[in-house]
């Protein structure tokens, strides 16, 4: 199995309307506004695409509308988080005909598996997928670590062609390169973490305030291609309050705020989620306002 995955994929929040049905349109504007400003790739059904809350139909929907926009310009990877083994692999083999260029997959939700457990849930889904895959490593979130140890046990599976390494230790990047090399394609998943892990040999960054500033998050990463890092650090100075944003329980309700300020979104999640209110979401606000009323110009990168 031959990708090439590398460069900014957002993980793109999902749009509702207010009586929380799918709000296409809304779908189709912001995946646009990403392919536009010059993302590498896109992810539907992350976390930040509000997947606990998606229907297994829902989810397919989402995928289906973003490949349709996308339009082969750029793949399109569709989030795999199931409770169980089983409806994983239903999941990758269906989204297959709904038009997955590849598969951002999790160990499954909720049960906190061992490593024999994570490792067959893992290998039985690469036996569905008939796609690339990228495993997601987020123990802070999942409880569930992906040790460098698995994933050189995994490293006979062709499928699996990406990390998406959100331990919150940019150490471990590293420690992947060291023991791995360029086995697999690694990606940062932690937005205030990005420039830290790209500059350690990241080759891609699975973002989520780009879903409200894509360019200034492509800039940074050009920038470091071009090894013009000395721009790239005073655009991501700029940027890391808002990057903060995104390492908080309620990352989805604070990038869809963000997503208002700047024309790309509406601030309408699912429940159990709500709006935020009161004091957090007067504190939220003033980072965005700070941030835009110093936002760079960064059109010469993108």
């Amino acid at each position: 199995m031959s990708t090439d995955w590398k460069g900014v994929f957002p993980a793109v929040t999902t749009k509702f309307k207010e009586d929380f049905s799918l709000d296409y349109a809304g779908i189709k504007k912001g995946v646009e506004a990403q392919i536009d400003a010059g993302v590498h790739g896109i992810i539907t059904s992350g976390s930040l695409g509000e997947s606990s809350t998606l229907s297994y139909e829902e989810k397919q929907e989402v995928l289906r509308v973003a490949v349709e926009v996308a339009d082969g310009r750029v793949p399109v990877l569709m989030g795999v988080a199931f409770t169980t083994t089983a409806e994983a692999c239903r999941a990758v083999e269906e989204a297959q005909v709904n038009g997955a260029e590849g598969f951002m997959v999790l160990p499954a939700m909720l049960y906190p598996a061992d490593r024999r457990e994570t490792l067959t849930h893992f290998r039985e889904v690469a036996k569905a997928s008939g796609k690339p895959i990228m495993i997601y490593n987020n123990p802070v979130a999942y409880t569930v670590d992906c040790t460098v140890d698995m994933l050189e046990e995994m490293a006979d599976e062709p499928m699996f062609v990406a990390i998406k390494e959100s331990s919150d230790d940019v150490r471990r990047v590293t420690d992947i390169i060291n023991r791995l090399g360029d086995r697999y394609q690694l990606f940062t998943g932690v937005d205030n973490l990005a420039m830290e892990s790209l500059l350690m040999g990241s080759v891609g960054w699975v973002a989520g305030l780009v879903c409200a500033f894509p360019q200034e998050t492509v800039a940074i990463y050009n920038l470091i291609q071009a090894g013009r890092i000395a721009e790239a650090r005073d655009i991501y100075r700029w940027f890391k309050p808002l990057l903060d944003l995104d390492v908080n329980v309620k990352l989805v309700q604070n990038i869809k705020l963000a997503e208002v300020a700047t024309g790309l979104g509406t601030e309408t999640v699912r429940p159990p989620r709500l709006p935020l209110v009161g004091a957090e979401r007067d504190s939220v606000q003033a980072v965005i306002r700070h941030a835009l009323d110093n936002r760079p110009d960064v059109s010469d990168y993108v």
